[in-house]
């Protein structure tokens, strides 16, 4: 979804070079408030720079980025009071309860008084870490910890959300609650930025993505979108009650059609159409007289669109 309101994260042909490595090379989208965008590609290929850039951890050799229009080279003290970053590790602390480690970072943040007490109030009952506010974080699970993470992130309100492998290590049922937590954050109106290497569940709750490889971006959209541009073909598969070597003869002439197998009555096949082409291939399977029984196609996953876009190179 592309909103017509500015966007809240914007980077501008960015760079940034180590030495010999161009970790981060002419980088430019945009995330939208409201929206979830996926970042992906292999280790090694931008992408927690980039994120580290736009928490003004870094600064960028080249181009800029932005922060609900706020510079992170010029204004970085405004981008930080916009924005939530949660990293791939952060330390736990000895001696330090959940409600501690909350208050450290509201304080940090220059929260006081009642306002102070009602974000981490707010923050506890989201998260459902409010059972646990007395306990030490040192004894949390890791789902427990990334709820925690979580928080911290979120403490001060921010409008824009910086996630960095979120759901590495989790269990399926804290990967479901945080993906749900995601959801709720973005319905909300943040803009969320999320790099993940778990793509099924990532192209679940991602609006759009973006893939990079090499510090270069690939390509950007929605799944949809990329994978319309770069032709990655889907699977069908048509079972008729009889005439399965007619078939076969017949699927082989037309073209658009690859990698044809036969087993029985039933054939399977790639092709490069979408949902559109299927619905015509369909029904001139039906009017030439097959008597179908099953049609169902495997279509183009986030995965599927990776391994096509990207080649594994690292730097």
């Amino acid at each position: 979804m592309i909103s017509a309101s500015p966007p809240q994260i914007e980077l501008r042909h960015l760079h940034r070079v180590f030495e010999q490595t161009h970790a981060v090379n002419d980088v430019s989208f945009e995330v939208y408030a409201g929206e979830v965008f996926g970042y992906i590609g292999p280790n090694g290929a931008g992408k927690t720079t980039s994120m580290r850039i736009l928490a003004t951890l870094d600064e960028p050799t080249a181009g800029d980025a932005f922060v609900d229009g706020f510079s992170v080279v010029d204004d970085p003290d405004r981008v930080r009071r916009r924005l939530g970053f949660m990293p791939d590790y952060f330390g736990t602390y000895q001696n330090v309860n959940v409600l501690e480690y909350l208050d450290f970072f509201a304080r940090a943040y220059g929260l006081a008084g009642k306002e102070r007490l009602r974000a981490i109030d707010e923050v506890m009952d989201f998260t459902a870490l409010d059972t646990l506010a007395y306990k030490p974080i040192d004894g949390l699970s890791k789902g427990m910890k990334q709820r925690l993470c979580l928080g911290r992130t979120m403490i001060h309100d921010p409008s824009v959300l910086i996630l960095d492998e979120p759901a590495a290590g989790l269990d399926p049922r804290a990967r479901i609650e945080l993906r749900e937590m995601i959801e709720r954050l973005a319905a909300a109106g943040k803009a969320i930025l999320i790099s993940s290497h778990i793509l099924t569940e990532l192209a679940e709750i991602a609006d759009r993505v973006a893939i990079i490889e090499q510090g270069q971006l690939l390509a950007v959209g929605s799944v949809k979108e990329i994978s319309d541009g770069v032709q990655v073909r889907s699977t069908a598969r048509v079972r008729v009650l009889r005439d399965g070597e007619r078939l076969r003869n017949w699927l082989a002439a037309r073209e658009g059609i690859f990698d044809l197998k036969i087993e029985g009555d039933l054939a399977i096949f790639n092709h490069a159409g979408d949902s559109e082409a299927e619905v015509a291939l369909l029904r001139a399977i039906v009017e030439a007289g097959f008597p179908v029984i099953e049609f169902g196609a495997q279509h183009k996953t986030l995965e599927d669109v990776f391994l096509h876009v990207t080649e594994g190179r690292v730097q």
